[in-house]
């Protein structure tokens, strides 16, 4: 490597870790107990942990998650995607997962932001036709890891910094969100980004079929059907379907029936019955095992366990880093 290579590697350094120093400040200011917190930008929110936490069920939407102090890491279909200042977690699909925090204390917490993305903005940036051209890759799993540039934190850092001028959200907010999409698109993720935004190509496709599946997972489902409501044959549908998302159709839906039940008997009050016939399940004690299968307790144990941390920090609510079974959707 020569000496100007060098240079320019200690300077690119320098400005992320300048980025991510003022972004972590801000972050922190605004984040005052451990937790997710929305901000006033839309599709933009941050987290703070301070402590080292075994993986824990989330539901990651289409986004971007950064960390700008501390480390974290995402189990995803049995593989571990970790992340930290030096590279950010992109997801293109509604994904299941497990979010394990790696790094925190209370001096020194772990912070970031998720900022969820807009496949339309994509679609749109990639019709124009300005971005470099894509060599077709198989399709792989919907998320992946990659490196943070400068040419990715200044528009980050920037959006961040506009809650300092809430004024200018409205007219900024948008512009600095294209922005880091076309970052996003010129990044060494494109690929997993390109793949869901094509409206004819097989992620577009699946990302559909999970649409349906977050809408009606109380409903009965058959292969067959939603293959075809997507256009697709029951074979190909069921193989790249486990491709994105590490799991089966039915087994994504099992996810957000227990999800849902989850949220219904903490938030809603339901009980382990009551919650498991609303969501779907014909036998209580199907839904008990498979409850217990997921959540590593029985359902009434694990949200005592829940209620009581929550009372511990201070607020309720099901955690989870995107949203319920029901809340997604997308155009």
């Amino acid at each position: 490597m020569s000496p100007r290579q060098n240079t320019e590697d200690a300077d690119a350094s320098a400005r992320c870790r300048a980025l991510q120093s003022a972004m972590a400040r801000i972050i922190g200011a605004r984040t005052p107990a451990p937790g997710d917190h929305e901000t006033p930008v839309a599709n933009l929110s941050f987290f703070r942990r301070e402590a080292p936490a075994p993986p824990t069920v989330c539901m990651v939407e289409p986004s971007i998650v950064l960390v700008a102090q501390g480390a974290k890491r995402m189990w995803v279909g049995g593989h571990a995607y970790p992340y930290d200042t030096s590279r950010f977690l992109v997801t293109s699909l509604d994904m299941p997962a497990n979010s394990e925090v790696m790094t925190a204390s209370p001096r020194q917490p772990c912070l970031g932001l998720m900022l969820k993305l807009d496949v339309r903005v994509l679609a749109e940036l990639i019709a124009q036709g300005n971005l470099p051209p894509q060599r077709e890759r198989p399709l792989g799993i919907s998320v992946g890891l990659g490196d943070a540039t400068p040419a990715l934190l200044a528009p980050l850092a920037r959006l961040v910094e506009l809650l300092d001028e809430p004024e200018a959200i409205p007219v900024l907010a948008p512009m600095i969100h294209r922005e880091i999409h076309y970052r996003l698109l010129m990044s060494d993720q494109a690929a997993k980004l390109r793949q869901i935004a094509s409206v004819d190509g097989q992620g577009h496709r699946i990302a559909r079929a999970i649409d349906w599946l977050r809408l009606n997972y109380a409903t009965a489902v058959r292969i067959d059907e939603l293959a075809a409501r997507v256009q697709m044959s029951a074979p190909t549908f069921h193989h790249h379907f486990r491709q994105l998302t590490a799991m089966s159709p039915l087994q994504y839906q099992k996810w957000l029936r227990l999800n849902e039940a989850r949220r219904l008997m903490l938030n809603e009050h339901f009980d382990a019955a009551s919650a498991a016939f609303e969501v779907g399940y014909e036998s209580p004690s199907q839904f008990s095992r498979e409850y217990s299968r997921l959540f590593g307790a029985p359902p009434r144990r694990d949200i005592e366990v829940m209620r009581t941390a929550a009372r511990a920090n201070g607020h309720a609510g099901a955690g989870a880093e995107g949203g319920g079974a029901a809340e997604a959707r997308r155009a």
